[in-house]
């Protein structure tokens, strides 16, 4: 019974994904920023402005195992602020937008939608999450990049 009812949802999965991805900033040669302090050490800036905030240009942190997504959207966060400085809120709210990928045991990727609020604020921004597809790692807009102190050697 167990085996019927997983191959039925895997089967709900891949007819519910697109033949095509819609996924427009995927890059098969990015790398993974370094990680200090728990944190991605981002070192630039998105330019467009739909980067992390459209399902179609999401943050691509893959090709990692859907176990340690928590970890490294924990790293990412860790690694930004609000624009002002102000510390960063986020939880996960939901998933979306079912693509075909060859990065999962079920050739189907979904994109995290994960609520970030600045502290201060009562504002919440969406940005969408892509654990299959590699891609630069950036600061979106409206965010700015965590600076670390310098440690004495």
């Amino acid at each position: 019974m167990k085996y019927l009812f997983t191959l039925f949802i895997a089967f709900l999965l891949t007819s519910c994904v697109s033949t095509k991805s819609t996924i427009k900033n995927v890059d098969n040669t990015a790398l993974r920023p370094l990680v200090k302090d728990k944190a991605y050490i981002i070192t630039e800036y998105a330019t467009d402005g739909k980067y992390g905030y459209d399902q179609d240009y999401p943050i691509n942190i893959g090709f990692i195992n859907e176990k340690q997504e928590d970890i490294n959207i924990q790293y990412y966060f860790s690694g930004l602020e609000g624009p002002n400085g102000e510390k960063i809120s986020y939880k996960k709210v939901d998933t979306c937008c079912p693509f075909p990928t060859k990065n999962s045991l079920m050739g189907a990727g979904t994109i995290g939608m994960y609520e970030v609020t600045f502290e201060g604020s009562n504002k919440k921004i969406t940005l969408y999450f892509n654990i299959y597809e590699k891609g630069k790692i950036l600061c979106p807009k409206g965010f700015s990049i965590k600076k670390f102190p310098a440690r004495d050697k």
